[in-house]
C-alpha cells in the first residue's frame, strides 16, 4: 500500500505519545518505501525518525490546573501555531496522539479546513465523561483505538474508529531473559524473586510504600530468602530507591526498560500499582496482584463519576476478575501478602493468570501484524482518500 509524496503531520505531547508517534512514523516509512514527509510536534524518538518539531514537545506536558494556568497563554499560542502549520502545509492527514486537552483544541481550529484529522489513543469515555465521544466526533474523521472494546463507544456517535492494537505488544515485555537477570545480580536459581512496582508517580509510591513493605515482611516469613526486583523510571528513581531500602527484603532497583523485562522473566509473581503495567505483566506471563490507594476525597469523586467494574485493564478486556485488585481499604499488608502468596505457589489462581498471559498478545492486536503497522495502514487509507 505505498503512496508517493505523502505529507503526514503528527502532534504528540508526552513521552508515551512520542513512542507511539515514532513507531507510527517507522511503519509509515516502511509502507510507503520512504516516500513520506513528516511535520508537526514530537519528542526525541520522533526526531530520530525524521521529525523537526515545531516547538519543544515538553511544553505540552502539563497536568492539573496549578500547572496549566501559568502556562495557559503559551499553550494557546502553541495551539494556534500548530493549526497554522497544518493550514499552511496542507498535509494529506493530521494525526494527533493522546494529550486530549491540546489535541482537541487544535482539531477544533482545523474544523472546516478540509484536512483529514485522525486521533490516536481513545479518550476513556467507557470509564467516565462519555459525552467526550460526541465532542471529538464533531472534529475528527477517524479514531485509532488501543483497546478492543473501545471503537463502539465512538461509532455509535458517528465517528469511524479502528482497533489497531496496544503498543505494549511491541514493547518486548514477553521477551525478557530471566537467567541473565539472575546471573547479573547474583541471585541463585532457587531464590524466590518478586517483582514489585509501586508506581511511576511520586504520590503513588508514597501511598503504596507502607502497605507493600508490610506485605513483603509477611511474605519473607513464608518464602525465606525472598528478594524484590523494583522497576522504576528515572523521574522517581531516587524516591523508589529510598523506599526499597526501607523494605525488609533485599531489593534491586531497576531503571532500564529491557532489564525490567528480564526481571519479569526471572520473577515468580508481581505486586504492582494499578496501571498499564498490568498489560506488560500479562504479556510476560507473570502472575500479578494490582493495588492502589488514593486520598479519600479523590476516591469519593472517582466512585461518583467512573463507571467501570474493574480498575485493571486485563480484567476490563476479559470482563472478568482474573487479576486480583486490592484497592483503597483492601490495600493492606495482610490482603496483599495473601493474594501474592497464592501466586507464588502452584494453584488455580496462578494457572488462571498464566492461561490469560498466553492469550493476551492476541487480544491486544487485531491480527498478526504489529499495532504500529495496523495504525499506519489506517492512516494511509485516510490520506489516500484525501488525495482523491
Amino acid at each position: 500500500m505505498a503512496e508517493a509524496g505523502l505529507t503526514v503531520m503528527l502532534v504528540a505531547g508526552e513521552p508515551s505519545g512520542d513512542v507511539l508517534g515514532a513507531r507510527l512514523m517507522a511503519a509509515l516509512k516502511l509502507r510507503t518505501m520512504g516516500r513520506v514527509r513528516f511535520i508537526g510536534v514530537g519528542g526525541p524518538l520522533m526526531a530520530g525518525q525524521g521529525l523537526a518539531s515545531l516547538f519543544p514537545f515538553s511544553e505540552l506536558a502539563v497536568v492539573g490546573i496549578a500547572e496549566v494556568l501559568p502556562r495557559l497563554f503559551n499553550l494557546l499560542r502553541r495551539m494556534r501555531q500548530t493549526a497554522a502549520l497544518a493550514k499552511r502545509e496542507r498535509p494529506d492527514v493530521v494525526v494527533t496522539i493522546d494529550v486530549p486537552g491540546f489535541s482537541f483544541e487544535v482539531a477544533m481550529l482545523l474544523r472546516g479546513a478540509g484536512i483529514p484529522l485522525v486521533h490516536y489513543v481513545a479518550p476513556t469515555v467507557w470509564a467516565w465523561r462519555p459525552g467526550r465521544a460526541k465532542r471529538i466526533a464533531r472534529y475528527y474523521d477517524h479514531l485509532l483505538a488501543l483497546l478492543p472494546f473501545e471503537p463502539p463507544y465512538f461509532e455509535r456517535v458517528g465517528l469511524g474508529a479502528s482497533f489497531v492494537g496496544h503498543p505494549v505488544v511491541e514493547s518486548g515485555a514477553g521477551r525478557g531473559q530471566g537467567a541473565i537477570f539472575r546471573l547479573r545480580h547474583g541471585i541463585a536459581e532457587t531464590t524466590p524473586l518478586l517483582t514489585v512496582l509501586p508506581g511511576s508517580r511520586r504520590g503513588e509510591i508514597a501511598r503504596l510504600a507502607e502497605p507493600f513493605g508490610g506485605a513483603l515482611a509477611m511474605l519473607k516469613e513464608r518464602f525465606p530468602g525472598l528478594t524484590a526486583a523494583v522497576p522504576t523510571v528515572p523521574a522517581v528513581a531516587e524516591q523508589a530507591r529510598a523506599v526499597a531500602a526501607s523494605w525488609p527484603v533485599p531489593s534491586i532497583v531497576i531503571e532500564d526498560e529491557r532489564e525490567k523485562y528480564d526481571a519479569f522473566a526471572a520473577s515468580r509473581a508481581a505486586l504492582a500499582a494499578s496501571g498499564t503495567v498490568a498489560l506488560e505483566l500479562a504479556l510476560a506471563r507473570l502472575p500479578a496482584v494490582v493495588a492502589y490507594r488514593i486520598n479519600w476525597l479523590t476516591h469519593l469523586i472517582v466512585r461518583a463519576v467512573v463507571k467501570v467494574k474493574y480498575a485493571n485493564l486485563v480484567n476490563l478486556i476479559l470482563d472478568r476478575p482474573v487479576v486480583p485488585e486490592l484497592l483503597q481499604a483492601d490495600c493492606v499488608p495482610e490482603r496483599l501478602a495473601e493474594a501474592v502468596a497464592a501466586l507464588m505457589i502452584e494453584g488455580e489462581e496462578r494457572a488462571a493468570q498464566l492461561e490469560v498471559g498466553e492469550r493476551m498478545a492476541e487480544l491486544l492486536r487485531p491480527g498478526d501484524q504489529p499495532p504500529s503497522l495496523s495504525a499506519a495502514d489506517t492512516v494511509l487509507k485516510i490520506a489516500q482518500r484525501s488525495k482523491g
